[in-house]
């Protein structure tokens, strides 16, 4: 990067820091630092909310998905919206007349402890591992652009963000979210822009994205359907958004305390419910958006010559293996075909560079999906911007990550610590015991960070995929709770464990889409809910 570059990088992310830092003051005792005081408007938890999903694999591999796989993954979130309302309507009041400070103390309140500490311990582990994966992901911009070994970077990024969420709670995590969201936006409408003014004089944005549909990348809508009937292994259409992903969505913003805990700070009900329905109402058009920067992208390498391979450091890492010779034989081929305009050519030359590469690092996954973005930036930004942009997704990993660690630290203090170790520190100890378990989550999320280069997958895909392992049976367990009075705590308890132990069967037999999990875990708590409380018997009802 140019100095110009560095400096734009350094000073907005100092700024923001700073900024942090200056609206972090708060009460130190629990409520003060997970919750805020409970005291933000109906906008700064929008902008949390926003903020905490919207991670810097949003912005760093959601491009590429939709290069590689077209527009069908916005169909993932269709089911949103409509998650947004139940949740509005059911959820939040619950929580809110019982002054919860994570979302699990409802379930011993309705259930009893052991089902309050399992469900937690669910929401730990798969928060745990998806939080390890988003940490790699800002890791990726500081190996490019320092050259460093990517363990040395998880080092240096993971304790970035462990002395920024320590330092200042929910509030500050709130106030720099809403900073971070503005220049977020603002430089990804520069990024689309600079995409279309690169293409040929004689084509604007109307004649690239008809471009980009021509060759089918344009697939917005799909219904899973083929000649031989639904295939279920399909992972975006119409029918797995629509049900999957609300599912996965009632999940995620329903019981997933790194979600609830942002609207858990909310002045009261309204205001929560305001930045939930807000949600549901922004977050289709600004994931649709993100994904079109990849379409983009897509239509600008047809009139430029892509890289033969988006991962610049492990191509030039596999140089140096034996295989470079076939690597550079490789690059001057695939150079001829896009001279000739020979695109299948150009791709099957892609193919045979990818498993090349494979050859070279045969522990490691040749996907380079999750670079795509990062390359697009790095060769045609112009000076000043590269810097912006990085600091943009260095931004959006900091709000998301501590907005995370944040709750993975509230769970562990008010479910487990508690409960089970020492319940009457003072508020101040409370407070400090409290940011040392920010820490040590930090500490395990860089070793999950170590091994998420293997990951085959796109970035955003495996942390979904990571989700729905464990958030419909999450799920099936609040539905009990909330609506079916009849299920007592040992039919829950014992029906979510059997349904976890089910779900990761079905997931590792590869018999259906991830999406598809999310339903199948939470009817299968219910139906077995049902089951085991004819066997055992005995009801408790739900609590307040």
């Amino acid at each position: 990067m140019s100095s110009l570059d560095w400096i734009i990088l350094v000073t907005v992310l100092l700024g923001i820091v700073a900024y942090g830092i200056y609206k972090s003051r708060t009460t130190k005792n629990l409520e003060g630092y997970f919750l805020s005081n409970r005291s933000m408007p109906w906008y700064l938890v929008l902008l949390s909310i926003m903020g905490t999903q919207a991670s810097a694999i949003t912005y760093l591999t959601g491009p590429g998905q939709a290069y590689t796989d077209g527009m069908r993954f916005v169909q993932y979130y269709f089911g949103l919206p409509f998650a947004m309302i139940v949740i509005a309507v059911f959820f939040v009041p619950v929580y809110s007349r019982l002054k919860v400070l994570t979302a699990y103390e409802f379930l011993e309140q309705r259930f009893d402890l052991k089902t309050r500490t399992f469900t937690s311990f669910l929401f730990l582990l798969s928060r745990g591992l998806s939080t390890g994966v988003s940490i790699y992901a800002p890791s990726l911009i500081l190996s490019s652009i320092m050259g460093w070994n990517i363990y040395y970077t998880n080092l240096v990024m993971g304790g970035l963000l462990i002395i920024y969420t320590m330092s200042g709670g929910a509030r500050a995590v709130a106030h720099t979210q809403k900073l971070q969201m503005i220049i977020v936006f603002i430089s990804l409408f520069i990024v689309g822009y600079i995409a279309i003014s690169l293409l040929p004089a004689d084509m604007g944005f109307r004649e690239a994205i008809q471009k980009a549909d021509d060759l089918g990348k344009m697939n917005i809508i799909t219904s899973g359907f083929t000649e031989k009937g639904f295939n279920w292994k399909d992972k975006y259409n119409i029918w797995s958004g629509l049900i999957g992903g609300f599912f996965l969505a009632l999940s995620y913003f329903g019981t997933d305390h790194s979600q609830v805990g942002r609207y858990l700070t909310a002045k009261n009900v309204d205001e929560s419910r305001k930045g939930l329905l807000m949600n549901g109402l922004v977050k289709v058009p600004m994931q649709f958006f993100i994904l079109l920067i990849g379409i983009l992208i897509f239509s600008f390498y047809l009139y430029h010559k892509a890289p033969v391979y988006f991962d610049e450091a492990k191509m030039e890492a596999a140089k140096k293996t034996p295989y470079g010779p076939e690597l550079n034989q490789l690059e001057g081929q695939y150079a001829q075909a896009f001279s000739a305009g020979n695109k299948p050519l150009s791709d099957s030359i892609r193919v045979a560079y990818k498993a090349t590469v494979k050859k070279a690092f045969p522990k490691e996954e040749p996907n380079d999906t999750n670079f795509i973005f990062l390359r697009f930036v790095k060769d045609n930004l112009p000076i000043g911007l590269v810097g912006l942009l990085f600091a943009v997704i260095f931004l959006s990993a900091w709000g998301s990550i501590a907005a995370a660690l944040n709750s993975l630290a509230a769970c562990t203090m008010i479910d487990f610590h508690k409960k089970f170790f020492v319940k009457n520190d003072s508020d101040i100890e409370e407070y400090k015991i409290s940011q040392w378990y920010s820490f040590g989550w930090g500490v395990f999320c860089i070793i999950i960070a170590m091994f998420a280069h293997n990951i085959g997958n796109s970035l955003i895909e495996a942390v979904n995929i990571l989700g729905s392992l464990f958030y419909g049976v999450i799920l099936g367990i609040f539905l009990v709770a909330f609506w079916i009075k009849y299920i007592g705590a040992n039919a829950v308890f014992w029906s979510a464990v059997i349904s976890e132990i089910a779900v990761y069967s079905i997931y590792k037999a590869d018999i259906i889409s991830f999406l598809w999990l999310n339903v199948i875990g939470a009817l299968l708590v219910i139906i077995l809910g049902f089951i085991l409380q004819a066997m055992i018997g005995g009801k408790k009802q739900v609590a307040g």
